[in-house]
């Protein structure tokens, strides 16, 4: 995949519900056209050292404003995504006089959206945010449905607020910023948008070797879309909404896994929720005939982009122990979302730990 700087491209605006996404240029005029018509007392720009660096100067830059403008910076990584961090830019932004009607904008990845936009959630018991990813993986999933929240230690997103920001800015010349690995691990959740919603999508996405700026475009226009849509359903997770953590199960269990051993190199999100796709597919396969050629070829595909990483027997034990604190379990029970077939996504469903070792071996095979 080419990571060069993406067109400058106008795309439609994505309107559902309470949630407002815009592209490119147009998402500059808007957010101009909202700090005019609101009543804003001060702006605070959330930025991890990477955003600080390489996206902040082209954002102020499209800020045509006078109300006062601070800029909050935290370290990079998911390391970074903890109660500690919140409780230092609860503290800036009490030092600096934020009030009720000051507006955080989160300027990064999926780790500043998240707490960025939990700590505008709670600060004052709530205050408004506008996301700006600069990731892709933050621009089809992180920064869009209202999804807060923040790791307890290297447990992932267990504390967190759904409640959307007042829109999301998509500008994907950010884009051009990223390094190879980081592009990866946004196409993952994209892939994972095809395999739950829409066969022509995870065709496209895992056919196309080399994109052009202007598929990629679209392509994230799109798996935005699909996202929007499954959440404007089932904004609070009841069940629609479940289907967005397909590959998630054991993805987040391996991802809490490697962020816990400092032996071993972490995995991005993305990287996690490739092997957490193949794993959750053949387990479909198993218990919900789910093709056994669309089994390998989603292997094959994830493979193909992330390569594959070595769990031994006795990670497999670990990581399976880190599955109790899933957040979709109830009254005890791992509860999986499995395919049926490409598009179709089965809620709510138990698997017994023969089978999930069975799952890593196929992956590893």
């Amino acid at each position: 995949m080419r990571t060069q700087p993406m067109l400058s491209q106008f795309m439609n605006s994505i309107t559902i519900d309470n949630c407002h996404i815009h592209f490119n240029d147009n998402a500059y005029s808007i957010l101009n056209s909202y700090l005019d018509a609101h009543d804003i007392s001060s702006l605070f720009i959330l930025a991890d050292t990477n955003t600080h660096l390489h996206c902040l100067p082209k954002f102020i830059a499209q800020i045509e404003t006078d109300i006062p403008i601070e800029i909050i910076e935290i370290e990079t990584g998911e390391e970074t995504k903890s109660i500690e961090t919140c409780i230092s830019v609860w503290n800036v932004l009490s030092e600096l006089g934020a009030d009720r009607k000051s507006l955080v904008i989160n300027l990064g990845g999926g780790v500043v959206t998240d707490l960025g936009g939990f700590v505008a959630c709670t600060y004052k018991r709530g205050i408004r945010y506008i996301n700006v990813p600069t990731t892709l993986l933050a621009m089809v999933d992180a920064s869009v449905g209202g999804k807060t929240g923040i790791d307890l230690g290297t447990l992932k997103n267990q504390i967190g607020i759904i409640r959307s920001g007042e829109m999301v800015l998509v500008d994907t010349s950010f884009l051009g910023t990223l390094p190879k690995n980081q592009m990866r691990s946004g196409l993952a959740e994209m892939l994972k948008h095809g395999l739950i919603n829409d066969l022509d999508h995870w065709q496209q996405l895992s056919s196309l070797d080399q994109m052009a700026s202007e598929d990629l475009d679209r392509l994230i226009r799109d798996s935005i879309l699909i996202k929007s849509n499954i959440v404007a359903q089932d904004p609070f997770e009841a069940k629609e909404r479940k289907y967005l953590n397909f590959g998630h199960t054991l993805g987040h269990a391996t991802e809490s896994f490697f962020l816990g051993k400092m032996d071993r190199n972490t995995l991005l999100h993305g990287e996690a929720i490739a092997i957490g796709l193949v794993m959750e597919c053949f387990i479909s396969h198993k218990l919900k005939c789910f093709p056994k050629g669309d089994c390998d070829a989603v292997k094959t595909t994830m493979q193909n982009h992330f390569g594959k990483v070595e769990i031994s027997e006795e990670d497999r034990a670990t990581i399976m122990e880190l599955l109790k604190y899933d957040k979709k379990n109830t009254h005890g029970q791992v509860n999986f979302v499995l395919l049926e077939s490409i598009g179709k996504p089965v809620v709510d469903c138990v698997v017994d730990n023969a089978l999930i070792l069975e799952a890593f071996a196929y992956y590893e095979s």
